[in-house]
């Protein structure tokens, strides 16, 4: 674990700062300052780590811990609420391991709900199942989670590999798959196929290029 606390005091100190003077310019005490500078608190508040990377002109990941570094990484603070989001070049990439999957692209994207913002993600879809609603090329931003409501767009991988967009459905003891596009059709598993389905992202919104 990197010791924020003391990259704080080495950049304060570099400029001539006291904690005080520091503390005004963020916005805090300085009896948080100092916290922070002897690893009291260690999980500083996003707003924080915003005023900190702006004032010095560093990384948002740079403040915070090895093990939210990548969030932070992926989804790079953008001011007035747009946040960096990751665009991955299909399912299977953007639901593996960051370390070996490989970003794309990024769009800028306004996110009201901060505490949100590192489980987005882009993904380009491949394909015309979701005809005429999601378009081959399109960008979907995808919220990563493990459940939806029955009927929401989703993103599926099926035996942890392959990977789908689909509206779904779900009964007492089946799940549905279903494509927008009348030629392809509903994919159903029941009893203990259902377990080879895995919801893995909500579908939030749709980026068509005009």
């Amino acid at each position: 674990m990197r010791d924020i606390g003391a990259y704080i005091k080495q950049l304060r100190t570099e400029r001539g700062m006291t904690q005080s003077e520091l503390g005004k310019i963020i916005g805090v005490q300085k009896a948080a300052v100092q916290k922070w500078e002897n690893g009291t608190v260690r999980n500083l508040k996003r707003k924080t780590v915003l005023k900190l990377s702006e004032y010095f002109g560093v990384a948002p990941a740079t403040f915070v811990d090895d093990q939210e570094s990548e969030i932070l990484k992926i989804s790079d603070i953008y001011t007035d609420g747009f946040y960096r989001i990751p665009v991955f070049e299909s399912v299977s990439a953007g639901f593996g391991s960051y370390a070996d999957s490989e970003i794309t692209d990024y769009v800028p994207l306004l996110v009201r709900n901060p505490s949100e913002a590192p489980l987005l993600m882009g993904l380009k879809v491949q394909g015309d199942s979701m005809y005429p609603k999601i378009e081959d090329g399109d960008i979907i931003v995808v919220r990563r989670q493990t459940s939806v409501d029955s009927g929401s767009i989703a993103v599926v991988l099926m035996d942890g590999e392959e990977g789908f967009v689909k509206k779904v459905e779900y009964g007492r003891d089946w799940i549905e798959l279903i494509s927008v596009n009348p030629e392809y059709k509903p994919r159903r598993f029941e009893g203990e196929d259902v377990e080879r389905i895995r919801v893995v992202g909500l579908v939030k919104q749709i980026i068509k290029d005009l």
